[in-house]
């Protein structure tokens, strides 16, 4: 089972997959992968964590104070930092997980090739994965699972629901 949790930016869908990971885990489950925190001063956001959900491993890898390439909108990306934790953290899960958690599948993390090339194979695995997808990325993945709109009606139910459809 693949499901991708897409929507609004603000609309709730990392706090779905955070609260799916944590309901997961509680019922036993095994979960790994990676999420991306954002980084914040004086209630701004300046950058992201990319975190290993198992591991706990993190590294920033978008800043507003990095002045390297590539760049999306203010923010500077590292690409050697997120590839440091993001692909140890997806190949654990693949190999010693029940399930997959990817937040998020976005124009930020697919300046990685490396990463870019670990999802797509990931799709094809029989492997269970719930990921948060940028709505830019719909079309592409959704031959591969069932894409689910976070919104603020379904976003308090969804943690429950993803949790009956995985384990």
């Amino acid at each position: 089972m693949k499901i991708f949790l897409t929507g609004r930016a603000g609309s709730g869908k990392s706090t779905v997959l955070l609260k799916a990971i944590e309901l997961l885990k509680s019922k036993g489950l095994k979960v790994g992968g990676i999420v991306t925190p954002e980084i914040r001063e004086e209630g701004k956001r300046v950058g992201f964590y990319v975190k290993d959900v198992f591991s706990q491993a993190m590294e920033v890898f978008a800043s507003v104070d990095f002045k390297i390439e590539p760049k999306l909108g203010k923010y500077g990306i590292d690409v050697e930092a997120f590839e440091k934790v993001a692909l140890p953290a997806i190949d654990f899960a693949i190999e010693k997980c029940d399930v997959v958690a990817i937040d998020e599948i976005g124009k930020m993390e697919f300046f990685s090739e490396n990463f870019k090339k670990k999802i797509f194979a990931l799709v094809l695995l029989d492997k269970p994965l719930i990921a948060v997808l940028h709505r830019n990325f719909v079309k592409q993945f959704r031959q591969f699972g069932e894409v689910i709109e976070v919104t603020s009606r379904n976003r308090e139910k969804l943690p429950e629901e993803l949790i009956k459809s995985i384990s």
